[in-house]
């Protein structure tokens, strides 16, 4: 019975040795074959939807520009000037939330002359606001009112569109049946079918033509009997879109 005891327990060390010992010899399994690691053809495609739409409000950059003998000086006469201007902004129907300061700089203003040094003649004041004007009817007018009061630098002017949303969608509908098209295309022209759309992502952008030079004026107007003309043309909105298909045969 002791030999037969020794024997089983022998036996069973032997049974649960082997599957550690198989697992240490065996060869590893083959690397799949390249073309079964893709489930699908796929398409991966890119489209363009715009839609030219008229502006309706427009930013204008604007300020006050002066100099004095002192810096105190230059810094009240600006100060005063810049005042007239925004009180003529809110008469012509702008409301203060549209008026932001974008630029305020004191610098003092040297002659030069050869061979002698910097004569000090005085100090430059400069105060800017970026405008928003969300009627464009009201555009003219305001330029006009503002320089009437004593802006002398009017920098730059911007169109765009109170609300964007709906040239928006226009766009991606176009974008869309674009991206849809020449999905269509390259199936038939494979021998496939268009199974279903995997992922969808997109881009918006705004243009519009930009004029030669900026809008500048820099001497105040003693009287205007009409208003500035503005135009402000159409704004191209533009929406990129690409996509990725699954196809069947």
């Amino acid at each position: 019975m002791k030999t037969l005891l020794r024997a089983g327990v022998l036996s069973l060390s032997l049974a649960a040795l082997a599957p550690a010992a198989l697992a240490q010899t065996a060869p590893a399994p083959a690397a799949p074959a390249a073309d079964s690691m893709f489930r699908a053809t796929t398409l991966n495609l890119s489209a363009v939807g715009e839609v030219d739409v008229a502006p309706d409000m427009a930013t204008i950059s604007l300020g006050v520009q002066t100099e004095a003998p002192t810096a105190q000086a230059a810094m009240q006469a600006n100060a005063q000037q810049m005042t007239r201007v925004m009180t003529a902004l809110n008469r012509a129907g702008i409301e203060s939330r549209d008026i932001q300061t974008s630029n305020l700089n004191l610098s003092a203003q040297y002659d030069y002359v050869e061979n002698q040094p910097p004569r000090l003649r005085g100090y430059q004041a400069s105060n800017q606001v970026t405008v928003k004007v969300r009627d464009l009817d009201r555009l003219g007018a305001a330029v006009d009112a503002t320089v009437n009061a004593g802006a002398n630098q009017i920098n730059n002017i911007s169109f765009g569109l109170n609300d964007r949303s709906q040239a928006e969608n226009q766009a991606r509908q176009a974008a869309v049946r674009d991206l849809q098209a020449k999905a269509q295309l390259y199936a038939q022209a494979t021998g496939h079918r268009v199974g279903r759309l995997v992922t969808l992502s997109e881009g918006t952008s705004y243009s519009a033509p930009q004029p030669p030079m900026p809008y500048m004026a820099m001497a105040r107007a003693e009287s205007m009997k009409d208003s500035t003309p503005v135009s402000g043309g159409e704004l191209t909105v533009r929406v990129d879109i690409s996509g990725l298909y699954e196809l069947t045969r």
